[in-house]
C-alpha cells in the first residue's frame, strides 16, 4: 500500500491505538529547556517517578538566558530561578544538560541538527511550538504542552490523534534576493495563519530540493505559523551530506546501515494527500509582515491592505485592531518607513548561512547610527564558526555587535526587548502583540531584508544593494 512520508514514520511509532481515541505514540528524542520543564519535573517528583529514558532526553538553556555576560549571574529573578531549576532537575534525574558555558549550549532547535542528534525517521518533541524545525530532516517533530512534557518524561510516549496530511509544492527558480524566509512568509500570507490547521505538511518540489538544509529548516520552523501540527521535507543527498560526520551521527558501518534506511524515507509516487497546493517560485518576492500574525504579509514593494476592502466584518475588525496596534494605515507603503531596531537571530534564522548572507550585504558598509541592531547566534557552535570564518570582523567593522547565543529578542522573556511603540525588523517567527516586549511592533522579514534595514535605518529592498554589488 502506498504511503506518504508522514504515514511511514507515524505508523512505525504507534505503540497501540485506542478505539475511537488517540494513538499511543513513541518518541525517539525529547528536547527540554528551562521554561516548560520545571512543572513536568515537579510532577514526576510528586508521583515518585524517574525519567523513563534519560538518554533520550536532551536539555539546554535558551529562552531566558541573557546574551551578554553569560559568565555572570542572571539579573532577572524569574530567568535566574528557571535556569537554576533546570540545572538542579537535570542533575537529579540524570538528564544531559548543555547549560550556560557548555560548548553545545544554544537554542534547542539549532543544536539538535548541528550536533547530529536530529536524524531522519525520528519522532521528536519539545515543549516549544517551533520543534517543527527538525522536520527538515524527514522527521515527525512537533511542540507539546507542559503536561505532555511530563507524559513523555514518564513513559517516552504521548497520546496523539493522527493529523491529516497536506503537501505544499514549490516549483521553479527563485529570483535574486529571495530566500527561504520569503518562501514561507509568502505561503502563510496566501493560505492564512490558520490555513493548515489539522494538517501535517510535507514540502516538496524543485525549489525545495534546491535549498540547503539550513534554508529548509527555516521553512519547517514556521509551519506552525499557518496552524499546521508540523512540517517536514523528505531527506535526500543534500540532507545526508549535511549530516555526515556530525558529532552524534553514526560512524562507519553503522552510518552505512542507517543511510540505507534513510533513503527509503519519501512519499510513494502514488501516495494520497488530504490536500495539495502548488506555488510558483518565480512569483515570490522579498516579503515583510505588517500586522500582528505571520499571515499578515506583503511584498516589500506592496501596500498594507485597507480594512474597508474586507467584506467579512470579523476580518475587517481584526485588521483594524492590528493596524491600530502597529501604528499603520490601509494603503500605506512600508518601503522607506523608519525602523528603530533590527533583530537577527531566533530558531528561524540564526544559523551560519544566515550570518554569511548578512555579511555579504553589509561588508564594507556602516550601519545606520540611529538603529539598534542585535546579532544573536543560535548556538555556541554557530558563534565559534562566525569567528573561524572572520564574519565577526565584518560585523564589527560595520558597527554590528554580536551577542552570545540564546532566544534573545524573539520573545521578550529575557533582557533583550524592543521598547514600547518602536518598530523592529526581525528574522524571528512571530509578530504577535507584545511578542518582543510590551508595545513592541514587529515586522518579520528575511536576514537579507533585515541587513538592508540595519544599513539604512528604514524598510529597504535588499535587491538594490545586490544590484550595486553586481554593478547594475
Amino acid at each position: 500500500m502506498s504511503k506518504t512520508l508522514f504515514e511511514k514514520i507515524w505508523d512505525k511509532h504507534v505503540v497501540t491505538s485506542i478505539p475511537d481515541g488517540p494513538d499511543v505514540f513513541y518518541i525517539d528524542k525529547h528536547f527540554i529547556h528551562e521554561v516548560t520543564s520545571p512543572q513536568a519535573f515537579a510532577g514526576l517528583e510528586r508521583r515518585g517517578l524517574p525519567v523513563f529514558h534519560p538518554q533520550k532526553t536532551i536539555a539546554t538553556t535558551d529562552h531566558n538566558v541573557p546574551t551578554i555576560h553569560q559568565e555572570l549571574p542572571i539579573r532577572e529573578e524569574l530567568s535566574r530561578r528557571q535556569v537554576q531549576k533546570l540545572n538542579e532537575n537535570c542533575a537529579k534525574f540524570g538528564v544531559e544538560l548543555y547549560g550556560l558555558g557548555h560548548p553545545f549550549q544554544g537554542i534547542v532547535h539549532i543544536i539538535g541538527p548541528e550536533l547530529g542528534i536530529t536524524q531522519p525517521g525520528m519522532t521528536i518533541v519539545c515543549g516549544d511550538s517551533h520543534t517543527s524545525t527538525h522536520g527538515a530532516f524527514g522527521t515527525i517533530a512537533f511542540g507539546i504542552g507542559t503536561s505532555e512534557v511530563e507524559m513523555v518524561m514518564a513513559t517516552q510516549c504521548i497520546l496523539q490523534n493522527r493529523p491529516k496530511v497536506m503537501r505544499i509544492n514549490i516549483e521553479g527558480a527563485l529570483h535574486k534576493g529571495v530566500v527561504s524566509k520569503d518562501i514561507i512568509l509568502q505561503i502563510i500570507s496566501q493560505i492564512s495563519a490558520s490555513g493548515a490547521t489539522g494538517y501535517f505538511v510535507e514540502y516538496a518540489g524543485s525549489t525545495i530540493r534546491g535549498l540547503s538544509m539550513e534554508a529548509r529548516m527555516t521553512i519547517c520552523n514556521m509551519s506552525i505559523e499557518m496552524g499546521a501540527r508540523g512540517g517536514m521535507i523528505a531527506p535526500d543527498e543534500t540532507t545526508f551530506s549535511y549530516m555526515h560526520d556530525r558529532h552524534f551521527m553514526p560512524k562507519g558501518a553503522e552510518w552505512d546501515k542507517k543511510l540505507m534506511e534513510w533513503k527509503k524515507l519519501y512519499s510513494d509516487p502514488d501516495a494520497v494527500f488530504d490536500k495539495e497546493i502548488t506555488f510558483d517560485a518565480a512569483a515570490i518576492e522579498p516579503m515583510i509582515t505588517y500586522g500582528t500574525n505571520p499571515g499578515m504579509g506583503i511584498r516589500i514593494t506592496g501596500v498594507v491592505p485597507n480594512p474597508e476592502n474586507e467584506t467579512d466584518e470579523s476580518e475587517r475588525n481584526n485588521l483594524k485592531k492590528s493596524l491600530k496596534y502597529m501604528g499603520l494605515e490601509g494603503g500605506q507603503r512600508l518601503l522607506g518607513m523608519k525602523v528603530q531596531n533590527v533583530f537577527i537571530g531566533s530558531c528561524t534564522n540564526s544559523r551560519i548561512e544566515d550570518f554569511r548572507l548578512i555579511a555579504s550585504v553589509i561588508k564594507g558598509k556602516k550601519k545606520d547610527p540611529d538603529t539598534r541592531v542585535l546579532i544573536v547566534p543560535g548556538s555556541q557552535q554557530v558563534a565559534a564558526q562566525i569567528r573561524a570564518e572572520g564574519l565577526d570582523k565584518v560585523f564589527e567593522e560595520s558597527g554590528f555587535a554580536i551577542r552570545q547565543p540564546g532566544c534573545s529578542a524573539c520573545l521578550g522573556m529575557n533582557e533583550d526587548k524592543v521598547p514600547p511603540g518602536e518598530y523592529c525588523i526581525s528574522t524571528s517567527n512571530r509578530n504577535f502583540e507584545g511578542r518582543q516586549g510590551p508595545g513592541a511592533r514587529t515586522l518579520l522579514a528575511s536576514p537579507l531584508t533585515a541587513a538592508a534595514a540595519a544599513l539604512t535605518g528604514k524598510v529597504s529592498d535588499v535587491r538594490s544593494f545586490l544590484d550595486e554589488q553586481n554593478g547594475n
